[in-house]
């Protein structure tokens, strides 16, 4: 098993070198301390604010935190699973769970007695094995809505309140469609929907281009295969079955393409990998509107001279609004060097008294209620409304949320999906093509 781990590692290491940076200096732990990586420099703070609690809670016990960047994060996560200088702990992905599982690489979390009814719901369920076991406690959640750039939809003459009850279809894209083209507006200032627009030289696109999509769609498409009643696998947690080759899917995504080559969605060209494209689209004026995550909220508020709203996804054909909910977890390695240490300190992150700390901070929201209040009255307090973003999970009756695909061979779908819904967008590749991935897909799945 370590044999075929370890090869299967290093698979996983040569794909993300493709994005990613070298592998890190082993960074060890004295008895006393706990090692501990994240990604978010943003939520940096907050965390240093829980250790400094949790250590004096614990005497005698240290956590040492390093944070690194999302792309060098994997590579170097990786890296020290190979190497064995892997910390005790780290934020772990739903994306990356299915891969880490498969791997053996993760400690189980039965004994720490995570309730799943304190977390908002489906949040603690997501991190267990096909074995039944635990291998991942509740950090905290996201999930997607429409950011918008004020000022460009009041001289469209558009209202939030237009842009909270917009509806989609893939036949004529419904009122969402209608809007993003009149918020588009080509070098002559003709918007999408007038004579005379002019597709080919636009000045500014109604929709920003978060890229392609990859096999999961999270900030781009996610929002219209999922309210139009598709689902990615056979199953939602552990299938067996992915279902690209399905019409329904291929058929909202020719429709959601097709608004790039209508000229009302940014082209393909203008996205770059992990440098907040969408985000960056709006600030510099070269769009109206971006599908963006939770984790975003700070970016866009935060951006000089950019006065932004939000709003919820649009409802589609099944009268339902949809947004794919996205819950982090802490997780231990299975080769930690200081395991009593590191189930402490995760049962203290998973904790409410460390999710409120957090949650004050403003900058994500907690997997607890309670950590999730405390983030909106911080939001409120920056006079940030996320609403967009809370209702969905708070209950609100006509959304619906649903996760990342949870499979065997994440790696591998990623691999064989990200080439392929490249090709669609950037090359007009016919949708039809994704059947033949799909059942690449499928046969991997198969094995």
């Amino acid at each position: 098993m370590r044999i075929r781990t370890l090869a299967a590692l290093t698979g996983a290491l040569a794909l993300s070198l493709v994005t990613g940076c070298g592998q890190s200096d082993s960074v060890g732990s004295g008895s006393g301390t706990v090692t501990y990586w994240l990604w978010d420099a943003n939520q940096l703070p907050a965390y240093q604010a829980c250790a400094k609690d949790f250590e004096r809670q614990n005497p005698g016990l240290k956590v040492r935190i390093t944070q690194m960047g999302w792309a060098d994060y994997w590579t170097k996560l990786t890296a020290s699973f190979i190497a064995g200088t892997e910390p005790d702990v780290f934020t772990d992905h739903i994306q990356k769970f299915g891969q880490f599982a498969d791997l053996d690489v993760l400690e189980p979390l039965d004994d720490l007695g995570i309730d799943d009814s304190a977390y908002q719901e489906g949040l603690a369920a997501n991190w267990t094995g096909q074995d039944g076991r635990r291998y991942g406690a509740p950090k905290d959640w996201d999930t997607v809505a429409l950011f918008y750039n004020r000022k460009m939809v009041e001289e469209a003459g558009l209202t939030a309140e237009q842009l909270n009850s917009l509806s989609w279809n893939p036949e004529d894209g419904g009122s969402f469609e209608k809007a993003i083209a009149h918020l588009t507006v080509d070098q002559n200032g003709r918007r999408g929907d007038e004579p005379g627009f002019d597709k080919d030289n636009v000045k500014v696109y109604g929709l920003a281009t978060g890229g392609a999509g990859d096999g999961d769609g999270q900030t781009t498409w996610s929002p219209f295969t999922a309210s139009a009643g598709w689902h990615y696998a056979d199953k939602a947690r552990w299938g067996t079955e992915y279902q690209y080759g399905d019409r329904t899917f291929q058929q909202v995504i020719d429709w959601y393409f097709g608004l790039a080559e209508k000229g009302y969605l940014a082209p393909f060209t203008d996205y770059t990998d992990g440098a907040n494209p969408a985000s960056a689209q709006l600030a510099s004026g070269k769009a109206a509107a971006s599908f963006d995550g939770a984790w975003m909220i700070s970016t866009y508020y935060g951006t000089k001279g950019l006065d932004v709203g939000t709003a919820l996804t649009p409802t589609g054909p099944t009268g339902k609004r949809a947004t794919m909910m996205n819950g982090l977890a802490d997780s231990i390695t299975k080769n930690a060097d200081n395991k009593s240490g590191a189930r402490k300190w995760v049962k203290y992150l998973a904790s409410d008294e460390c999710q409120r700390t957090v949650g004050r901070y403003g900058i994500v929201f907690p997997a607890t209620p309670e950590g999730t209040r405390a983030a909106v009255a911080a939001y409120e307090k920056k006079g940030i409304d996320v609403s967009a973003f809370t209702e969905p999970v708070t209950g609100r009756r006509d959304s619906l949320t649903f996760s990342f695909p949870v499979t065997d061979y994440a790696a591998d779908v990623y691999a064989l999906m990200r080439p392929a819904m490249q090709d669609v967008y950037a090359n007009g590749a016919p949708v039809s093509d994704l059947s033949r991935t799909n059942d690449q897909i499928n046969l991997i799945l198969g094995q």
